[in-house]
């Protein structure tokens, strides 16, 4: 190691006490975090692409230091939906650092690489008072039935008024209305079960309406609308 001339030149000045760094709560336990592998833990991060047109939600759990679980879920360009397929096999295996100085494609799911390295560095994941943290394969828990993205997608003008696209429950295919023709409930698809039906072997048709339900006040509607049609 090199030393200016200045610095050869000083007197040594004994350190005092030294505590190392503030320990930091993971998986029940708490911990004063030096290396890379003493990080442990699940949590999220949400980042964005420099022109703000997309957005990624990362989950990853750690065990020591080493990615062995992700989830990737994406809204925006179809682009990013392909760099998420990228970065799904490239993270596994990883130690966070390597993640985190890993070109994950895209500017959200970089960004978002960021964003939860902060999670796991200052102690704030989701199973930071978990004793033994969550299991691997505890990220799909964040997905509905089905295996799903939770979205939500909803549109309105000024002109026209507001039209639900999706819910947490699934795709919208009717919205209710009263007489003042305000929205009082809707009905939906679960797709996701509508699909994991389909692959079972039963119709279309059957698996489609076993699995359409509707919330609010639906059945008292005194008119039904398509909102992506009317």
């Amino acid at each position: 190691m090199n030393y200016s001339h200045e610095v050869e030149k000083m007197c040594v000045v004994a350190k005092g006490p030294n505590h190392g760094p503030s320990p930091i709560p993971e998986e029940g336990r708490w911990v004063k975090a030096t290396q890379i592998k003493d990080i442990s833990g699940l949590s999220h991060g949400i980042g964005w692409c420099a022109p703000q047109q997309g957005a990624c939600k990362l989950t990853l759990n750690i065990k020591e230091g080493i990615v062995e679980e992700a989830l990737i879920e994406t809204v925006g360009c179809s682009g990013m939906t392909h760099s998420a397929a990228m970065a799904a096999e490239i993270l596994p295996g990883k130690t966070m650092l390597e993640c985190l100085n890993t070109d994950l494609v895209c500017d959200a799911i970089n960004t978002a690489m960021r964003e939860i390295f902060l999670q796991f560095a200052y102690g704030r994941t989701q199973s930071a008072f978990s004793e033994d943290g969550l299991s691997i394969g505890a990220g799909l828990e964040d997905l509905g039935k089905g295996l799903r993205s939770q979205l939500g997608t909803m549109y309105s003008t000024k002109s026209k008024g507001v039209r639900y696209m999706e819910m947490a429950e699934g795709y919208v295919t009717k919205m209710g209305l009263d007489k003042d023709n305000e929205v009082i409930g809707y009905e939906f698809v679960r797709v996701g079960k509508m699909l994991e039906d389909i692959r079972k072997g039963i119709s279309p048709n059957d698996a489609y309406n076993n699995n359409l339900g509707n919330y609010g006040r639906f059945d008292e509607a005194k008119k039904y609308i398509d909102p992506r049609g009317e």
